[in-house]
């Protein structure tokens, strides 16, 4: 009897799980990453993960219905954008919540093979609707550096289905809402929404606070946050019965890169099943306003500090690093032998004059300044032909500089990019003269203060 019931429950459980990886949609999208993709730091078993989860505001298909048309603008926007970071050690996750009115540089026509030189400023949901997921995660790519290893993209029906399967989810708001378009009419307090409810909540807008997008994603977070505590609370995990039918809604809205299966997913929450809601954090890329257009917004200079603290799998709240020497090897090239073009993309005035007096003080040849548009994070030193070994001289000087080639001749110049977080020039090894660098006036290393979290565990009405 006993291996009766072993067999049937084997069967079963196979059974439930071609039935849920089958529910899912999938899509390639690597050949629209390009071939300058940031290394991997690890994978499901080790490393770091980084898991771009999409909101698509999709107006057709079952449960998506009634929301209009989108005859505005044809097509799919990611209303909502989050990088859900998990620590190498498993301790905790950062979910980070981009602005989808952000203007930021992308790949023209989402083309991979478009030089980052050559991207164009653009709305962020823009990249969504134009090349899908690729274009998000090639656009991610390009400007944090930071490698991202899966992407789930999930529809409005399947959103409510998720709540609907969950039981509800409570939320807080301080102030009534009757929003029309979000279909939506609450009183002041707490209050515990079904799918179609919960889905007009998060999607409130334009007759809540002050109308913005980030005000939006104050409340979705908040929304996340008592998720995560009603999960916990009900013990999804440990009730089969509810644990399937949370699954199989959510896997039936799920589209996802072809490496990204229940497999996978299960190893993902077997490996953080130990997390509690107090490790599980919620951080808005910081953003200033837009010049061009009041209705947009940029990121801030603080923002590297963010994509730092990601890239390098360090917690928000822990100092930044020192920046060690990109390379100690010998140094074969003198400073007077290198023209240098110091680019000022850090948001910072002055950076890069700054930059160019301590270079003059060391001996290089005539460096020059010039500012950029395009932000920048961290320092990028390029160089074309056979100009690696000079390349190596000016990224002496510059602790933590990215070497790489460039995408066009730069005619025997070394070009230095100065963008948010650059450190200060340091006296390179193989330096003329003696006298001491120029004290530095004006530094780009942003505020760590200026990045608010939220932590999974906080009160939902706060």
């Amino acid at each position: 009897m006993a291996g009766v019931v072993a067999s049937v429950l084997v069967v079963g459980l196979v059974a439930v799980y071609l039935r849920l990886n089958g529910n899912i949609d999938r899509i390639d999208v690597s050949d629209m990453l390009g071939d300058d993709r940031p290394t991997a730091a690890g994978n499901v078993a080790t490393g770091p993960l980084n898991i771009l989860l999409v909101g698509s505001d999709a107006r057709e298909g079952e449960g998506n219905e009634g929301y209009g048309s989108g005859d505005w603008e044809p097509g799919q926007h990611s209303d909502t954008n989050l990088l859900m970071h998990i620590s190498a050690d498993r301790s905790s996750v950062t979910v980070v919540s981009i602005p989808r009115d952000s203007m930021v540089p992308a790949p023209v026509d989402c083309d991979a093979s478009a030089p980052e030189a050559q991207w164009q400023v653009r709305q962020w949901n823009q990249n969504f609707n134009t090349g899908g997921p690729g274009c998000l995660i090639r656009t991610i790519e390009g400007n944090t550096d930071i490698f991202v290893n899966h992407f789930a993209v999930v529809d409005f029906g399947g959103f409510k289905d998720m709540v609907n399967a969950l039981g509800g989810v409570p939320v807080c708001t301080p102030i009534a809402i009757d929003d029309p378009k979000a279909k939506l009419t609450l009183s002041a307090g707490r209050h515990r929404l079904d799918g179609e409810q919960a889905l007009g909540y998060v999607r409130t807008r334009y007759t809540v606070g002050d109308g913005s997008d980030i005000g939006r994603i104050k409340r979705q977070q908040a929304f996340m946050s008592s998720v995560a505590q009603e999960a916990t609370r009900s013990s999804l995990l440990l009730r089969p019965d509810r644990l399937l039918r949370f699954l199989d809604a959510a896997t039936q809205s799920l589209t996802t890169d072809p490496d990204f299966g229940i497999g996978e997913m299960r190893e993902v929450a077997e490996s953080v099943k130990g997390i509690g809601v107090d490790k599980i954090q919620f951080v808005t890329v910081p953003t200033e306003p837009y010049a061009p257009d009041a209705n947009r917004v940029q990121w801030a200079p603080s923002a590297a500090t963010l994509w730092e603290a990601i890239r390098t799998d360090r917690d928000l709240g822990a100092p930044s690093p020192t920046p060690s020497p990109t390379d100690t090897r010998p140094l074969t090239v003198t400073p007077d032998r290198i023209a240098v073009q110091v680019v000022n993309a850090s948001g910072t005035i002055g950076l890069a004059k700054q930059a160019v007096a301590s270079l003059l003080a060391q001996g290089f040849a005539n460096p020059t300044s010039v500012n950029s548009d395009v932000p920048a994070t961290g320092v990028t030193v390029e160089y074309s032909g056979q100009g690696l070994e000079s390349a190596r001289t000016v990224a002496a000087a510059f602790p933590g500089a990215v070497v790489k080639s460039a995408t066009t001749d730069l005619g025997g110049v070394v070009r230095v990019t100065l963008g948010a977080g650059a450190p200060d020039v340091v006296a390179v090894p193989n330096r003329l003269g003696t006298g001491p660098l120029p004290a530095p006036t004006v530094s780009a290393t942003p505020s760590p203060s200026q990045i608010e979290t939220r932590t999974a565990d906080e009160d939902i009405c706060s």
